[in-house]
């Protein structure tokens, strides 16, 4: 924790220069002296709440806005879910907002039963030629190709042609329970 209050300092002074303040300036703003403010920036005078807080204000930041962030782990490690011949790689924590993956469709003589759930997809075709039946469209996207569409509407996809269809999916939610789920 001390390590992270010696940053205190030199984050107030990065924020008072980045919004063009001179240390005269936020310090009578702030009411107090410049002297207290210089040292309360070079870390010799120790942070406190008395003192950071009426800064800040002036500053328009948040005192957490002078604290280090934790920087964890940005890998993602979550098993490869393996559903009707599909392998769904998950690329994002399962915590995240945004329900990313890549999806292998493999090739099959018949379309998939249409689904229809709450929610929106986004698709990016990686490799292969993905087929999407959309309610009455009937498309063929290739390499390089997106599609957006409501989930409402049924659909369904799978790969066209001899080899796999690699997609990059995001969904929301709804779209990735309907998607990823593992019926036990």
């Amino acid at each position: 924790m001390a390590h992270e209050l010696e940053q205190v300092g030199p984050r107030l002074r990065a924020a008072r220069r980045a919004r063009g303040f001179t240390l005269e300036e936020v310090a009578a703003r702030a009411g107090m002296s410049t002297s207290t403010l210089s040292r309360l920036e070079s870390g010799k005078r120790q942070a406190s709440l008395e003192l950071l807080v009426p800064v800040t204000r002036q500053l328009g930041i948040r005192i957490d806005d002078l604290l280090p962030t934790e920087s964890k782990d940005p890998r993602v490690r979550r098993p490869v879910i393996h559903r009707d011949g599909l392998t769904i790689t998950p690329l994002a924590p399962e915590d995240a907002l945004i329900r990313t993956y890549k999806i292998s469709y493999p090739p099959v003589d018949e379309l998939p039963q249409l689904r229809v759930h709450d929610g929106y997809e986004w698709l990016y075709v990686l490799s292969g030629r993905l087929r999407l039946r959309l309610g009455e469209q009937d498309l063929v996207l290739t390499r390089g190709e997106a599609a957006e569409f409501d989930t409402r509407v049924p659909h369904a996809m799978s790969a066209v042609g001899a080899s796999a269809a690699e997609v990059l999916s995001i969904f929301n939610g709804e779209g990735e329970r309907m998607h990823t789920h593992v019926p036990a």
